[in-house]
């Protein structure tokens, strides 16, 4: 049997690999979505104290630290019993709109768009960052200068621009200076302008791209705060491969409908529904559950996109103008926010005076989807369980198997050609699947490794 490999998958955040195994005819028989590292945050964080881990979940990621760093804090203020305050919890959500402009403008601009701008078959040392640039340098311009402003966001709320630390049980620990906030309003009035010129871009870059690729039905999960896109409010749903309702839940329910498992080609842990119904996560699972996104020109955008796929799609190439329209709604959210001077208010913290329940679960909408951090602990506060779902999981089911059906379309003679493994490629990256978030699982995998972590005084 002859083997065919895509190593590294390129433009993803992380290491990870195809295979193809091909029979005697030269067919494909089987390909797989393989990832080769291991983070291991689940097992190390057994013994830290609970409120470190708000400090340390963002150093699972560069990319995403904000969305770890929130949910964590989340599951603090139920162990300690601490709900934030009305600024505080606005400037959470603040937060996670940095990050999302941040992640979605890195990925769409620079990591997916050289396959539409320039082309999926260029030659690889033109379909890239440096090749967008030469290409078009206004848009490559402009999108850093977006990417800058979400990180200039987080280092003003969370403290620093990459793995912030604000975030504490009871909400943040300092308001946000009005000066910073006047700053930060002259910069987000750009990158709306910017939102706003690149749908142009976005809207038609799949006119010459064929949808079927990557083909899988799914049920979907996502955040919705009563109908509306939400990345820290609401309950999290659920709809079936048709579009509709299953269930919904928040906290720790979540275990009465997903079950987790391993497959021995990775190290990266598939997450379905029980009963065995497989579900998808991120920009598209959502847009296929809200009514609304919540913004002017985001749900004229929505509108748009529905009359090309529809109320409820499939399609997994639409992960990239879903992403885009939560790009252009959370541009316009950070306006709406730092156009209001009270979000720079002093009540930012709700006191604690200790461990109220020995269990809490914190859930927010990551840019790449539902993210889960479930924490059990002793009566002094320290770690004694740790769980994290994370989108890449819970979408790895679709992404193995969109492999191996686009893996069907293009290898031709028991070959695959440069073209057609980006084409793999284009299919994965669609997900924006983001490895180190992904991978902490250690039992039924290849390797078995125990971690004793010592107490220490707090």
């Amino acid at each position: 049997m002859k083997e065919i490999t895509i190593n590294p998958v390129t433009r993803i955040e992380g290491h990870a690999r195809v295979k193809i195994n091909l029979d005697d005819s030269g067919n494909v028989d089987n390909a797989h979505f393989e990832v080769v590292e291991l983070r291991g945050f689940e097992k190390f964080m057994i013994g830290a104290a609970v409120e470190e881990a708000p400090r340390i979940t963002p150093r699972i990621c560069g990319i995403c630290p904000t969305a770890h760093h929130i949910a964590a804090a989340k599951a603090c203020d139920e162990i300690f019993g601490a709900a934030p305050p009305a600024t505080g919890k606005k400037l959470r959500e603040l937060l996670m709109v940095g990050q999302f402009i941040h992640s979605h403008s890195l990925h769409f601009f620079m990591l997916a768009a050289p396959d539409f701008l320039i082309g999926h078959d260029a030659p690889a040392a033109e379909r890239s960052v440096l090749g967008l640039v030469k290409k078009a340098p206004d848009i490559a311009k402009k999108a850093i200068e977006v990417r800058k402003f979400g990180q200039r966001m987080t280092e003003a709320i969370g403290g620093k621009p990459i793995h912030p630390s604000t975030c504490i049980p009871g909400g943040v620990s300092h308001p946000l200076a009005e000066s910073k906030r006047l700053e930060l309003l002259e910069m987000s009035k750009k990158s709306l302008e910017t939102a706003r010129e690149g749908w142009s871009i976005a809207r038609t870059i799949l006119d010459q791209t064929d949808l079927s690729f990557g083909a899988v039905d799914t049920a979907f999960m996502g955040m919705s705060d009563n109908g509306r896109f939400s990345a820290y409010n609401g309950e999290v749903n659920v709809v079936g491969k048709d579009g509709s309702p299953v269930s919904a839940f928040s906290g720790a329910d979540y275990l009465n409908l997903i079950e987790e498992y391993s497959e021995d080609w990775s190290y990266l842990k598939f997450s379905r529904l029980k009963g065995g119904d497989y579900y998808r996560v991120g920009p598209l699972a959502r847009l296929n559950i809200v009514k609304e996104m919540g913004t002017l020109e985001a749900d004229a955008a929505l509108t748009e996109y529905r009359s090309t796929f529809g109320e409820f799609t499939q399609t997994t190439l639409a992960y990239n103008m879903a992403r885009y329209i939560e790009f252009l709604s959370c541009c316009e959210k950070a306006v709406e926010y730092l156009s209001d001077p009270s979000i720079c208010g002093g009540d930012v913290r709700t006191p604690i005076s200790g461990v109220s329940k020995l269990r809490g679960v914190g859930i927010v909408e990551a840019p790449r989807g539902t993210l889960i951090h479930d924490y059990s602990v002793d009566e002094e506060g320290f770690i004694t369980d740790c769980n994290l779902i994370v989108a890449t999981c819970q979408n790895n089911f679709g992404m193995d198997r969109g492999v191996e059906d686009v893996a069907r379309k293009v290898v031709s003679g028991g070959s695959l050609s440069e073209s057609a493994a980006n084409r793999i490629e284009m299919v994965i990256r669609a997900y924006d699947p983001c490895i180190s978030c992904a991978t902490h699982a250690i039992g039924q995998m290849p390797v078995d490794i125990e971690l004793v972590r010592r107490k220490s005084e707090r």
